[in-house]
């Protein structure tokens, strides 16, 4: 039975609980429409579960299915930065619980968490406009723990595989500490600038070799950071790069970019 933390319920959070829901970013979504911030809704299981791009996502019990709603959390042109806030969360979540995979575990831009290469966690971002004016999002997040899925064309892992013990519960319970922190961290966009130095702690080490799919090309270099906006920088052989959206592929450790993760902007 997950439980929100101290910190979480002393910064206004509260929790919902089912043991099965189609989607919790819908529910989520459903829960701004009618007047709720900050809730996390939490499943057992879902039944039709989406990722980026309304891929499917894989909603077998023993993983983590939680998705937060937020009533204005920031500018509209600042929210696609709490994709940052959630990764950086995630990372330090993990660490925290399971501290044998530091070093292993990385994010990838913009909210990618990966262990030893592979995808751990898919993080959805989604707004709507509410009754009144403002915007709301919902922030899904998924996190294999017991399970992750087979067939896949890119490499996925579980925290099982680190640690039996681990329970939905407990990464859901040290997950809502560590959002609540760092949503306050970020105080509504202000704060971005140490976010970001956290987040690129945990990030890719410098000089990964990446392949990246802005709208219009393709750009191959090596991972050189995150700008001040949040923008991905890019070296290559022609200079640094500025990449605001695109499909970022990992080339080292022996990824093609098809088996790599898919993440966007």
């Amino acid at each position: 039975m997950p439980v929100l933390s101290t910190e979480a319920e002393n910064a206004g959070f509260k929790l919902l609980h089912v043991t099965r829901a189609e989607s919790t970013n819908e529910a989520a979504l459903a829960a701004l429409k009618a007047g709720a911030d900050r809730l996390w809704i939490v499943a057992d299981e879902q039944s039709a579960g989406r990722g980026r791009q309304g891929r499917s996502w894989s909603s077998p019990k023993g993983n983590l299915y939680a998705s937060l709603a937020l009533v204005a959390p920031c500018p509209p042109d600042k929210a696609p930065l709490l994709g940052f806030v959630t990764g950086l969360s995630h990372a330090e979540a993990f660490l925290s619980l399971i501290p044998v995979l530091r070093g292993r575990l990385h994010l990838k831009w913009p909210n990618d968490c990966l262990i030893d290469g592979a995808k751990c966690t898919g993080i959805l971002l989604e707004g709507t406009n509410l009754v009144g004016g403002g915007t709301g999002i919902a922030i899904g997040m998924g996190t294999n723990i017991a399970h992750k899925p087979e067939g896949l064309d890119r490499p996925v892992t579980a925290l099982h595989l680190f640690d039996e013990s681990l329970t939905p519960a407990r990464v859901f319970e040290r997950l809502s500490a560590r959002f609540a922190h760092n949503l306050a961290l970020f105080d509504e966009g202000r704060g971005f600038g140490e976010i970001r130095r956290l987040w690129l702690s945990h990030a890719l080490p410098l000089g990964t070799r990446l392949s990246v799919k802005p709208p219009g090309g393709t750009i191959e270099g090596r991972f050189a950071g995150m700008d001040e906006a949040g923008c991905l920088l890019v070296e290559t052989d022609s200079g640094l790069e500025t990449v605001l959206a695109g499909d970022v592929f990992t080339l080292d450790a022996g990824l093609s970019p098809e088996a790599a993760i898919r993440t966007l902007a």
